[in-house]
């Protein structure tokens, strides 16, 4: 290779560090709020559906904080596990809405029910399989909440096994929601604001609640948030390896990605393009090797900020990228609009 070629990759990995910078600003921590609200005005509501597996983690770390929310309650959605039991047994109380009426889809039934069983005058939303930082995780949520509509991507605890290749999928979520769009695994927001556009009910056919609540919000004048949520929130979501992970991920995943603000996809993809060409070229030359450590350096930096991945997501890159690649082009064809999960038949938003 010449030293014109080396001068055009090093100038592109300039670009792509500033592209790095510019994508990872949006991940710093949320600052502290003017007046958080206190705990007891909090009505927590956990849609489940066959997650007797993963509530006892959340009802534990709630159990476990400094400050307590008003309630917790359980949405059990029509579960064919000891979902109901195990919830009752860790003091949450467990509702029963039954089947999904025709035309609603996903969680938003289950999120409903539990809105209109509520009591709080804040409404936050967990997934099951999320959980609270011991002890200071709810303040600190409370501290930093700014009003309206706000939420968080935990922090993704990945483990060392098949769960580590969610690490492009977790940046892509965080880089496309932060910092004005809402998250699936975590909403807080006011019941007042919540009844005034008819809450999920709004968004009852769609699997990406999350991504069309923060449409019909943002419509109507409510400011919408969101923020990285270490410190705070974590989660594991696929600690069954990639016979959950491909299945999880593929549902509505390319629809998220064409929802996400033109601009910083065309950061994401020119910042891919020069992660692809970094491992191409890496055993062409010393100065590509040491161009692609750098690049490895980068991608590690980036992952710290939203969750715990083993060293050899970041170093042997190619390997997850590859299978994000493969996974997002799955989930563009029949394989990616219909999959079941959790028992049920899921089919992905068509537009």
């Amino acid at each position: 290779m010449g030293q014109q070629a080396h001068i055009t990759l090093i100038v592109v990995l300039g670009v792509s560090w500033f592209l790095c910078w510019r994508l990872a600003f949006r991940l710093l921590p949320p600052e502290m709020a003017a007046q958080p609200p206190p705990a007891d005005t909090v009505s927590i509501i956990i849609p489940a559906r066959n997650e007797a597996a993963n509530l006892p983690g959340l009802l534990d770390s709630l159990a476990a904080q400094e400050i307590q929310p008003l309630e917790v309650i359980v949405v059990d959605d029509d579960s064919s596990d000891d979902t109901s039991a195990i919830a009752a047994g860790k003091g949450a109380t467990v509702i029963h809405p039954g089947p999904p009426p025709p035309g609603w889809r996903g969680k938003t039934w289950p999120c409903r029910k539990g809105a209109e069983a509520a009591r709080g005058k804040l409404l936050l939303f967990l997934d099951a399989d999320t959980r609270l930082i011991p002890g200071h995780g709810l303040s600190r949520m409370l501290d930093r909440y700014p009003g309206g509509a706000w939420s968080l991507i935990p922090w993704h605890d990945a483990g060392g096994g098949g769960e580590a290749l969610s690490a492009f999928f977790n940046l892509m979520m965080a880089l496309g929601t932060i910092p004005r769009g809402l998250a699936g695994p975590c909403l807080i927001i006011p019941r007042a604001e919540y009844e005034a556009f008819g809450g999920h009910r709004a968004v009852k056919d769609r699997i990406l609640e999350n991504v069309h609540l923060a449409g019909v919000l943002l419509a109507r004048g409510v400011p919408t948030a969101s923020a990285a949520g270490k410190g705070i929130l974590g989660f594991r979501m696929y600690p069954g390896g990639i016979r959950e992970l491909i299945p999880g991920w593929s549902k509505g995943f390319a629809g998220g990605a064409a929802t996400t603000p033109p601009g910083t996809l065309l950061l994401i993809i020119m910042w891919m393009s020069s992660l692809w060409g970094a491992a191409g070229t890496l055993f062409l030359s010393p100065v590509f090797a040491f161009i692609y450590l750098l690049y490895v350096v980068q991608l590690g930096w980036m992952l710290r900020r939203v969750g715990h991945f083993p060293i050899w997501v970041p170093l042997f890159y190619p390997v997850s990228l590859a299978f994000y690649l493969v996974v997002f082009i799955r989930s563009l064809g029949p394989a990616g609009r219909q999959v079941t999960w959790k028992g049920r038949k899921v089919v992905a938003d068509v537009d």
